[in-house]
């Protein structure tokens, strides 16, 4: 079942042909909430709150267009509110790094390091890298998905990668100290 035939039946009452929209992009949905979150229990409850809140919303979904960048803008919503509420910083243990998609040709230790600085940054700096350098979204398509100009997005990711690598410097200096 395609997504414009599954919203159609939900429209029509079918709440089982929900299911297909939540099977199709759940794991992708769990991904970025994560990488905005980085935490794995909000970000379970930012995407749960999300399907739940683009349910009720599929009477105004305009059927010309695709889901999941609709649905992503209500998940980001989601995630940035649950940022605004909580005040702990958040940690990555290693198990949690390891649950994360490997990146081809990077040792996990590297992994660990990089995800830790990545938790350093901003929660809209970390989605920005993450939809750029792990999803492979071209500027044009960041544009449009996080709803700003090129120009706006080209100057974010640029601070933020220069963030992300005095961060990954930071780390690797940190890492020495420890392990001469």
């Amino acid at each position: 079942m395609d997504d414009p035939v599954a919203i159609e039946k939900c429209r029509a009452g079918d709440k089982e042909a929900f299911r297909h929209l939540v099977e199709r992009y759940q794991a992708e949905a769990m991904g970025h909430a994560l990488a905005i979150l980085a935490d794995c229990e909000d970000a379970l409850d930012a995407v749960q709150d999300a399907f739940f809140d683009a349910y009720q919303a599929l009477g105004r979904f305009d059927l010309s267009r695709q889901f999941y960048p609709w649905f992503y803008t209500i998940l980001r919503n989601r995630c940035f509110k649950q940022v605004a509420k909580r005040k702990k910083k958040v940690e990555l243990s290693e198990a949690e790094a390891m649950i994360l998609e490997p990146v081809r040709g990077m040792r996990p230790e590297d992994r660990i390091s990089l995800e830790q600085a990545l938790l350093e940054l901003s929660p809209a700096e970390r989605e920005l890298v993450t939809l750029k350098h792990l999803d492979g979204l071209s500027y044009e398509e960041l544009a449009e998905r996080l709803e700003i100009p090129i120009g706006t997005v080209m100057s974010r990711l640029y601070h933020a990668r220069r963030r992300l690598r005095e961060k990954l410097v930071d780390t690797r200096l940190e890492a020495k100290e420890i392990h001469p």
